[in-house]
């Protein structure tokens, strides 16, 4: 038999293989590059786009900020990119962030992802604007203002935390389970206080679904993350409906959040029941994680800065350290130029602050925890410290959230010493957790 024959037979599926792979190879460099090409506009920045319809969403939530890095490294402070099922300028710079902030009617609007606003509700605050973003706002500022803080706000979460905290000595306890429990049901308490608590521990049960889905992609797929949280909106609805019937069809007033909504106390803006239930939906959601997060992390650089157990602002500084939020979405209404930059009309804007936590200009040694920085005079207020957000869109709960992680940190450190347990590993993106708990022995001093 001739050698050369059998050599020249076996080799044809090695060429077969080769040719397909390179084909494929071709078939994708030309995707990206054609996904690249369909996005160029004159004036828009520089950066790359990705796979069609996913972008550079995997690189974006695996890598976090080290992919800012990169870019920033490569394209400058204002890049383009696909995130998240959107074509979107991350902007790193501070006075334009600061200007986007301050300047919402100039053709931004706020443009939080397809998923967060699906789950959360066409009518949440972060999804309107205009008009009936400043009804729904001053609804909400008149619920949590200095005025309701002080008379009803400030002694719930005060009973609340002493009663919360009161059996924890001698146990070994997850303290990121602990804040999630505490931040929820101390919402839950001044939001609806006619429920037990069995009935809040089986509501943040199916609540968890509603924080996931938000930060997933808008897949509508059984078993996605998005697709539970759709789910979860419906029971969610479900249930808060018959709180409302209940509540309407009693002639008793409760001194909490709903009653006032329901019989429109206190309200300048009569809601109806679609933004009414879309607004508690909201609050939950995002006083659970910040809260939650920003106490769990306090305890943590405590923990490992035990001098400045004594000193104030241990939340700013844990806020500004940890990086809770990472940045704001915008978007786009109509073709807009912003300092020599073109945002396309319908592409959204990250106003990307993280960076600015750790400009060493701002805050020297910028990776030390340090609360004493904020003892000095106009940091709080510099015109680069958007950690709570800006403008029109400053987070409304912004005292009452202060509020509640500072008494529970007054009854937890002036009550409780502390040891971490090994092996706790912390992760700060796309959302700061610890993914196997962050577990620690506590004892009553």
């Amino acid at each position: 038999m001739d050698l050369r024959l059998v050599w020249s037979i076996m080799s044809i599926p090695s060429i077969v293989l080769y040719y397909v792979l390179g084909l494929a190879f071709c078939a994708f460099f030309l995707l990206l590059k054609w996904n690249d090409l369909r996005y160029r506009r004159k004036g828009v920045p520089p950066g790359t786009m990705g796979w069609p319809i996913f972008g550079e969403t995997s690189g974006f939530l695996k890598q976090g900020p080290d992919f800012m890095k990169a870019k920033k490294a490569r394209y400058g402070s204002i890049f383009k990119t696909h995130v998240l099922g959107s074509p979107t300028i991350i902007c790193m710079d501070p006075d334009v962030n600061k200007y986007i902030l301050l300047n919402e009617s100039k053709g931004l609007v706020a443009g939080y992802p397809e998923s967060m606003r699906t789950i959360l509700g066409d009518k949440n605050i972060a999804a309107v604007h205009g008009a009936l973003h400043k009804h729904i706002r001053g609804s909400l500022v008149s619920l949590v203002g200095p005025a309701a803080i002080r008379d009803h706000l400030l002694p719930k979460t005060d009973q609340f935390m002493r009663s919360f905290l009161h059996n924890w000595a001698g146990q070994t306890i997850d303290i990121q389970e602990k804040t999630k429990q505490m931040a929820f049901f101390v919402s839950m308490k001044q939001i609806v206080e006619d429920v037990p608590s069995s009935f809040h521990e089986e509501f943040k049960a199916i609540f968890d679904n509603i924080v996931l889905g938000t930060i997933s992609l808008p897949i509508k797929i059984p078993g996605t993350n998005y697709y539970r949280g759709l789910q979860t909106r419906e029971k969610v609805i479900r249930i808060l409906k018959e709180i409302l019937a209940k509540r309407r069809a009693s002639s008793a007033t409760y001194d909490d959040m709903l009653d006032k909504l329901v019989r429109h106390e206190d309200v300048k803006y009569k809601l109806n029941d679609e933004e009414l239930i879309d607004q508690i939906i909201t609050v939950l959601n995002s006083g659970y994680e910040t809260v939650s997060t920003t106490t769990m992390m306090a305890i943590k650089y405590l923990h490992d800065h035990p001098k400045v157990l004594q000193q104030l602002r241990v939340i700013f500084e844990t806020s500004r350290l940890a990086t809770i939020v990472n940045g704001v979405l915008r978007k786009a209404i109509t073709d807009v130029e912003l300092n020599g930059v073109m945002i396309p009309k319908g592409w959204r804007v990250y106003v990307y602050t993280r960076e600015i936590n750790y400009d060493p200009f701002l805050y020297p040694e910028p990776f030390t925890f340090n609360p004493s920085r904020w003892l000095e005079k106009g940091l709080e207020s510099h015109n680069h410290q958007m950690l709570f957000g800006a403008g029109i869109r400053m987070c409304p709960g912004k005292e009452l959230g202060i509020i509640k992680i500072s008494v529970f940190l007054h009854y937890f450190l002036t009550k409780f010493r502390w040891e971490e347990m090994e092996g706790n590993k912390i992760v700060k993106f796309p959302r700061v957790e610890a993914p196997n708990g962050l577990n620690i022995r506590v004892a009553e001093y």
